[in-house]
C-alpha cells in the first residue's frame, strides 16, 4: 500500500504519460503488467495507475525504497522491454520526487 509520508526516505516516480483517448484502457494495462513485474523485484514498494476522466492521460506513481532501487528496478524493466513498451503507446514525462509535505483532514 502506498506510504505517503514526508521524510520517511522513500523515493517516488511519478510518470504522466500522454495517450489518445482509443488507447488509455491499453496503456493502463501495459502499466499494470508492467508493475506486475517490478512488485518482486528488491526494493520497489508500491505502484498507483491512474488515467484522466478526458481519456488523454494516465499516471502512474510508484515508490521504492531508495534511489539505488529505483534505478536497479528501472534497469531490469528496460532490459525486459517493459518500459519500452509502455512508452510506444504514450509519451511519458517522468519525475523523480520525495515527499516535501503531506496534510490530512482530522
Amino acid at each position: 500500500m502506498p506510504s505517503i509520508v514526508a521524510g520517511n526516505g522513500i523515493v517516488t516516480h511519478i510518470n504522466v504519460f500522454t495517450v489518445a483517448p482509443e488507447r488509455q484502457d491499453e496503456l493502463v494495462q501495459s502499466l499494470i503488467e508492467t508493475v506486475q513485474a517490478a512488485r518482486r523485484m528488491p526494493g520497489w514498494i508500491s505502484a498507483s495507475i491512474h488515467k484522466s476522466l478526458d481519456g488523454r492521460q494516465v499516471t502512474n506513481y510508484v515508490q521504492f525504497a531508495s534511489r539505488e532501487a529505483a534505478q536497479r528496478v528501472t534497469q531490469q524493466l528496460l532490459a525486459l522491454g517493459l518500459i519500452q513498451r509502455n512508452t510506444a503507446i504514450g509519451t511519458v514525462s517522468p519525475g523523480q520526487y520525495e515527499v516535501a509535505f503531506t496534510l490530512e483532514r482530522s
